[in-house]
């Protein structure tokens, strides 16, 4: 699997993953694997995708096959990308659907994470889309990560410094994650709302 971390803090969003991958039980280092980024650029957005190797491929190149910048700046316009995606991902990429009766929709079989200028974001595997006003982290060593997050939002780190301490921390603890940590950084083109 994989731990993939976003943070926005003080005009400046970073997105931070580490590069292991895993085969059943075959650890694959970055040192092994030339292609082990876990987060991609498309258009001003970083998108960092936990799941399957198969299924993050597909969705890269589902991304690099567009003609046209897509817009990831709101949650409406991530949920109509990722429902032309997942269509795309079973029609020609043959993404096997759920057959839970419990789901109300298929799954995508992954999670993303996009930070770009407008904010930072998060997919789940039922695209369902939220943002996020400070941090967050998905894949496996998700929990792991948003403890040491919470615990460093308050401090001096940037963005990028607490982003990265994330995906450290799942390393640390979760055997699905591995150094070394990728990291990028955009600034915010708006301030975060505040509630009083």
């Amino acid at each position: 699997m994989t731990t993939i971390t976003i943070v926005r803090k003080d005009g400046e969003i970073a997105i931070a993953a580490d590069t292991l991958t895993k085969y059943s039980y075959m650890k694959e280092s970055a040192e092994y694997v030339v292609n082990h980024e876990k987060i991609f650029r498309s258009g001003e957005s970083y998108i960092g995708v936990a799941g399957s190797a198969t299924v993050c491929l597909a969705i890269q190149d589902y991304f690099a096959r567009q003609t046209k910048p897509v817009k990831l700046e709101t949650i409406t316009g991530i949920y109509r990308v990722w429902n032309d995606l997942h269509r795309v991902l079973r029609d020609d990429y043959y993404l096997n659907p759920s057959k839970n009766d419990d789901d109300s929709v298929e799954s995508s079989r992954a999670r993303a994470l996009i930070a770009n200028p407008a904010g930072i974001f998060g997919v789940d595997s039922y695209r369902y889309v939220q943002e996020y006003a400070r941090f967050y982290a998905h894949g496996s060593g998700n929990e792991f990560a948003v403890g040491a997050m919470w615990g460093a939002y308050e401090s001096a780190l940037s963005a990028e410094e607490i982003a990265r301490l994330g995906v450290n921390a799942a390393a640390e603890f979760d055997d699905s994650t591995g150094p070394p940590v990728k990291s990028y950084v955009v600034r915010s083109r708006r301030p975060r709302k505040r509630s009083s």
